[in-house]
């Protein structure tokens, strides 16, 4: 019984490694690697945790979930939708829409960023992309359609070029 137990445990942590793994091994053309890297607020814990960070940390448990446009649960999500989500489970009510983010958050300074802040970039001319910030330069969001949640680097030239301000909720 309790070999069958361990195998299963072992059989179940291949799984998640490889269903992981897959999703940020190829990265499609335009896209930033994702980094693999521990990520400074799970090192604290969790009482300690501010509204944000845990709300972060909520969004990284998300990684590999799809993008949905529209979505806002862990079947699919939409870049803001990840951060309502995310947001909620960790007990704030927060704007739903990127705009409405936008409006609702207070200007950061890129050298003064903590763990959940947000992160907004411009596409096609408008503000229309949000994440939240990890530490160490990278965030995590829900990118575009046919692509994963993911953590990525603020440094990658594709968001460091689309970069507009950071907010405080």
């Amino acid at each position: 019984m309790i070999r069958a137990g361990i195998a299963f445990k072992s059989l179940a942590v291949a799984i998640v490694v490889i269903s992981v793994s897959g999703c940020a091994s190829a990265p499609q053309q335009g896209t930033a690697t994702v980094e693999r890297r521990p990520v400074p607020m799970l090192e604290k814990p969790l009482g300690r945790l501010s509204t944000a960070e845990r709300a972060a940390a909520v969004a990284l448990q998300q990684v590999g979930v799809p993008y949905r446009y529209g979505g806002q649960s862990p079947s699919g999500f939409d870049c803001s939708g990840l951060v309502h989500y995310s947001f909620a489970r960790a007990g704030a009510s927060v704007p739903r829409t990127t705009q409405q983010l936008w409006s609702a958050s207070q200007f950061v300074d890129e050298g003064q960023l903590r763990e959940g802040d947000l992160l907004f970039f411009r596409f096609d001319g408008k503000i229309a992309h949000v994440g939240m910030y990890l530490g160490d330069g990278r965030f995590v969001h829900a990118p575009s359609s046919g692509k994963f949640v993911s953590v990525q680097s603020m440094r990658s030239e594709v968001y460091r070029d689309a970069f507009v301000r950071a907010g405080r909720l």
